[in-house]
């Protein structure tokens, strides 16, 4: 709390005083967030005021950067910022950020010190205040933020970066102005254009790698406007994908946290973009392009990375939470990726789905991208399994068959059930080339034989149990299991199906339905051999 000959000498025209108050109180309260003590004796809205009469006292624009200091460890307390009036006074911080309605016209008349101290405090204001966020967007704020990123003249870092901080909160807490910011005002064209320029840039500091986080975010909140098509905008969305690619080629190497931040960023940016704008991941190599980023006539360096930057995420998911979360969008881009066009399915299939050698394990034990997907098929988390097998099945170009050969059938049953293919027939009006991408090694050929397609491993020979058995007692041991069968079925702990015509699984009544379906799966097994 704050003495009260300090408050009287706070509202005095001592500039003196002030200044040596306003350097006690940001030391004192640096790193204070519990305003208590504050709110019960009331001196959070008697600060609050003095400081607010000094902003507007023209006379003391020296004192400004230390007063905006001030007032933004007041706005981290979220109950005061919600009850108190504080409109006018945040009218007042849009002015000092050189982001009121009148600074459309005019120009900048504040320090670049007093601009970043008020952007802060903007900041803090917009993420605990609804009535805040609304006046941004009748005041043209977010126009002005805009018409600084377009604008020739450079700004200092801070600047830039609190001007995209600022309209990240804004797009992000109150979507209307996604339509705003993208059709109304161009937004998009004028931040890919931003960020192209960001990265052709020779030397890329640390700030400046944090800057291009920054736009990246605000543009995934941009593109993310359910009411635009997302095949709107085709030329632009190209243009945004191929900055991306070369964000991708610079960063890629995943060799510091700030550029996997980045690649992250790109990832998330990528899953807004409409599929057929993704060929631009893939160019035609340029002069003295390595071997290896050449795939069948392209440069497939954007689609390696994203494949390293997977395995990175996958190696990392059981140590780092994070991860988890950066697993959905990553798959969900190579998955629109492989339905994009053949050369990217193919050489994503190439990678996830190599040719089969070892069998001898089960399709998820390992360390390989594949070992890790069919991991996932059997999970709890739904997002996370409903995409893998998306992207496996993919890769598989929508084949069962194939599928079970990758994956064994045990594991990729939740999806045909999904998908109405648990009687094992191909889905149907799915559009694929007609080549073929397999090409059985002759270890697998070897092992072919005695592969268990439930398991999807080779799996030795064992002694029947129903060896030395006569047919009585075969006949006793399968009633005891139909007995434990209905006994489970009874008591609700097993829920017994069959499949249906729409090749998805269906509930019976009785356990005894079941024989029903014998004669027809006889048939189709001899048909079969």
């Amino acid at each position: 709390m704050m003495d009260e000959k300090d408050i009287e000498d706070l509202q005095s025209s001592d500039v003196d005083k002030i200044k040596t108050i306003l350097g006690t109180f940001n030391t004192k309260y640096a790193t204070l967030f519990d305003f208590t003590e504050f709110n019960i004796s009331g001196q959070w809205t008697t600060i609050w005021n003095a400081f607010f009469a000094n902003l507007r006292d023209s006379s003391k624009t020296a004192l400004y950067p230390q007063l905006l200091n001030s007032v933004r460890i007041l706005t981290r307390d979220e109950q005061c910022i919600k009850v108190n009036n504080i409109l006018p006074d945040f009218n007042c911080l849009l002015d000092l950020a050189d982001l009121g309605p009148e600074k459309l016209t005019n120009p900048c008349t504040h320090t670049t010190e007093t601009s970043i101290e008020a952007l802060k405090c903007l900041c803090n204001i917009v993420f605990l205040s609804s009535d805040c966020r609304k006046v941004c967007i009748k005041n043209s704020a977010t126009e002005r933020i805009l018409k600084r990123v377009s604008s020739p003249n450079s700004h200092p870092f801070e600047i830039e970066f609190y001007d995209m901080k600022l309209l990240f909160l804004i797009t992000a807490l109150e979507p209307i102005t996604r339509t705003k910011v993208q059709i109304d005002l161009n937004g998009i064209f004028f931040l890919t254009e931003w960020l192209d320029m960001k990265l052709s840039l020779e030397e890329k500091s640390e700030q400046q790698i944090d800057l291009i986080c920054e736009i990246l975010k605000v543009m995934f909140n941009v593109t993310s406007n359910p009411d635009r098509s997302p095949n709107e905008n085709e030329i632009q969305n190209r243009r945004l994908t191929a900055v991306i690619r070369g964000l991708l080629y610079e960063f890629g190497s995943l060799e510091t946290e700030k550029h996997r931040n980045v690649v992250s960023n790109c990832v998330n940016l990528l899953t807004n973009i409409c599929t057929s704008c993704l060929v631009e991941l893939i160019t035609r190599p340029g002069v003295g392009e390595a071997p290896e980023n050449v795939y069948e006539g392209k440069c497939i360096r954007s689609l390696e990375i994203l494949l390293r930057f997977l395995k990175s995420m996958l190696d990392d998911k059981e140590g780092n939470p994070i991860a988890n979360d950066c697993l959905a969008p990553v798959l969900t881009v190579l998955i629109n990726c492989a339905r994009c066009c053949p050369v990217m399915r193919h050489y994503i299939r190439q990678v996830v789905l190599p040719p089969l050698k070892d069998v001898s394990h089960r399709p998820e034990v390992g360390d390989e991208l594949r070992n890790h997907l069919c991991r996932f098929l059997t999970i709890p988390e739904m997002i996370i399994r409903d995409l893998s097998a998306e992207l496996l099945f993919v890769c598989c170009k929508e084949n069962v068959t194939r599928m079970i050969k990758y994956t064994g059938y045990g594991n990729a049953a939740g999806l045909f059930a999904n998908r109405g293919v648990l009687d094992c027939r191909r889905i149907e009006n799915t559009e694929y080339s007609s080549d073929s991408e397999d090409s059985d090694t002759e270890e697998y050929k070897e092992m072919q034989h005695g592969i268990n397609p439930v398991l999807g491993c080779f799996e030795k020979p064992k002694p029947s149990p129903l060896a030395g058995m006569s047919e009585e007692q075969k006949e006793y041991e399968a009633m005891q299991l139909v007995n434990l069968m209905d006994k489970l079925h009874r008591s609700g702990v097993v829920q017994p199906c069959r499949v249906g015509e729409d090749g998805k699984p269906h509930p019976v009544d009785h356990i005894l339905q079941l024989q029903e379906e014998l004669p027809q799966q006889q048939f189709d097994q001899k048909r079969k051999t």
